[in-house]
């Protein structure tokens, strides 16, 4: 389906959605919990309103893989970056809402190089760095596309989620942020750059709020 993309007259969304992964060794890994719902939810709903839609899925995603759509999977962060990167055309509109890693395992003290480390070697020390981030890189790869990001918070308060969501939208230069977890409290709030917030009460009326965000394509 992607190749025909690029003959398409529909504008082109892509989703991403689900948990990243960063290796420790070839059969463990540090990752996210995410199951991918609120990726398929939206693919879905954003082709139910006309859209080419290309959902970019972590390998660890459990829900329902949305049928009919085109989807792409990744581990690590790397390799979803590479994923956007070989897109066949600009898309129109990005919902980035995978949960990837903030963090990558820069060294290991004991077992270091082995495919798989032994547990009778007793125990390891990981050294984690931070891992390269997608959502700031976005907006110089694709100029002109409608951008939302989300921010998953657990600590704090409603105010403070809400502060860090408008900073990444400063910071990423992105249209809309979605601010959900426990520190912003049920449901979940699209915040724009001008301050409006509109709360949403559940994953089908945000997937269906998302749609209607991005101007229409030309």
């Amino acid at each position: 389906m992607l190749s025909s993309l690029l003959n398409s007259s529909k504008p082109l969304a892509v989703v991403t959605c689900g948990p990243a992964s960063a290796p420790i060794d070839s059969v463990r890994r540090i990752t996210n919990f995410a199951t991918g719902e609120i990726g398929t939810l939206l693919s879905l709903a954003l082709q139910e309103a006309g859209w080419d839609v290309v959902c970019l899925r972590g390998e660890g995603s459990t829900f329902l893989v949305p049928d009919g759509i085109d989807v792409r999977a990744f581990s690590t962060n790397d390799s979803l970056s590479a994923l956007f990167q070989g897109l066949p055309a600009a898309p129109n509109a990005i919902f980035h809402a995978a949960a990837l890693c903030d963090f990558q395992v820069a060294s290991i003290e004991g077992g270091a190089g082995m495919k798989k480390i032994p547990t009778r070697d007793g125990a390891l020390t990981l050294h984690l760095e931070p891992a390269p981030k997608i959502l700031p890189r976005l907006r110089e790869w694709f100029p002109v596309a409608f951008i939302v990001g989300w921010k998953y918070e657990l600590d704090g308060d409603r105010a403070a989620a809400l502060e860090k969501g408008a900073a990444q939208i400063r910071e990423c230069r992105t249209n809309a942020c979605v601010v959900n977890g426990a520190a912003y409290g049920e449901g979940f709030g699209i915040l724009l750059p001008n301050g409006s917030l509109r709360e949403i009460e559940d994953k089908s009326r945000l997937a269906a709020a998302l749609v209607a965000q991005p101007p229409a394509a030309t």
